[in-house]
């Protein structure tokens, strides 16, 4: 037997934030397995993990965010979606602003978890053999994290802007 909510079908289209919030946490469950393999871990150790130099980029900068604001950010996104409407009788003000929340906050997280993975990667790799190549390269990690974190933000003030309308609509 199937569910279907007859009075709400944008309810749907809140799928796609528990879709990323399970592939979020499933990186970041691989993630930890991962750097805690103990020839993995020796590296992260040795290029700094987890506290400083580039293996905090991995452990626990990366980690920590595919799973905090992949998983649980985008989880609470889209229960919010789902229960607002529900506990203060108002409609959802805009559901492109629900696309726009969850498309900016997706791609953000996961370029900013894929940018300190790779950078971790490849700034570890320096600092053990060409340490005095890293500062090249800071470069492009700048611009690549801060495009990436920009995008979130887009995300994350979309998500608020549609709350605070969404609570100001006339009941």
């Amino acid at each position: 037997m199937s569910m279907q909510n007859t009075q709400n079908p944008d309810l749907r289209k809140l799928i796609k934030f528990f879709l990323m919030s399970a592939i979020s946490f499933a990186i970041g469950t691989i993630h930890g397995t991962l750097q805690v393999l103990p020839p993995i871990r020796a590296w992260l150790d040795s290029i700094g993990s987890p506290y400083g130099g580039p293996g905090h980029m991995i452990d626990p900068l990366a980690h920590a965010h595919i799973n905090l604001v992949g998983g649980l950010v985008m989880l609470g996104m889209g229960v919010t979606y789902y229960m607002l409407p529900i506990l203060s009788g108002r409609e959802i003000y805009s559901w492109k602003l629900v696309n726009h929340t969850f498309w900016w906050t997706a791609l953000g997280v996961l370029g900013f978890y894929f940018s300190q993975v790779g950078f971790g990667i490849w700034e570890g790799f320096l600092f053990l053999s060409h340490p005095e190549q890293i500062p090249a390269i800071h470069h492009y990690y700048g611009l690549i994290i801060s495009a990436s974190a920009s995008t979130m933000v887009v995300g994350f003030c979309s998500y608020l802007a549609n709350i605070i309308l969404t609570l100001r609509r006339p009941s």
